[in-house]
């Protein structure tokens, strides 16, 4: 087998420009979030595409979309500071040390670490995550998100994919 073809080995670390797009997904993130905090914050709305696409500032205590920011104080601190911090350093590790070359895999990691770190950043920093991307039809909004939910459902995504296709490598 070469050291290129999908499924190589390969020595611990390949993951380090990985997690550059980490770095890279965090940066942009909290970049996004430091404009939409100066500029949309005291706006609240700015209309993008009329019926369809706003930036709105919502300051999101819960966790994807809004869920759980019922919780009290110990469950919220647990459940999205302590656990997301363990996630972080969980998906750290498997990219430095996964011998996987493929980029779906890779890649998939990446950006759900960098979308993770971004959200558990703004937690730590603020007490709640930045959403400020609303799309909607009509009356009916899709709960406003930012790119660091957008990176995580890629990645996400990307991990699906890989998952199928090694599927149906080892199927024929």
């Amino acid at each position: 087998m070469r050291p290129d073809e999908p499924g190589q080995a390969l020595p611990h670390g390949h993951g380090f420009p990985y997690l550059l797009v980490s770095l890279a997904v965090l940066a942009g993130d909290q970049a996004s979030k430091v404009v939409a905090h100066a500029r949309l914050r005291p706006l609240g709305t700015v209309p993008v595409i009329p019926g369809w696409f706003d930036l709105t500032f919502v300051a999101n205590r819960g966790a994807l979309f809004g869920l759980g920011r019922e919780f009290g104080p110990a469950l919220r601190t647990l459940a999205f500071a302590f656990l997301p911090a363990v996630a972080v350093v969980f998906l750290a590790a498997l990219l430095w040390r996964s011998r996987r070359r493929e980029a779906g895999f890779q890649g998939g990691l990446a950006l759900i670490l960098g979308g993770a770190a971004g959200n558990l950043l703004d937690r730590i920093r603020l007490g709640f995550v930045t959403d400020f991307l609303d799309f909607y039809w009509g009356t009916h909004h899709w709960p406003a998100f930012n790119l660091a939910d957008a990176s995580i459902c890629v990645g996400v995504g990307l991990l699906g994919l890989d998952l199928l296709r090694d599927r149906r490598s080892a199927s024929g």
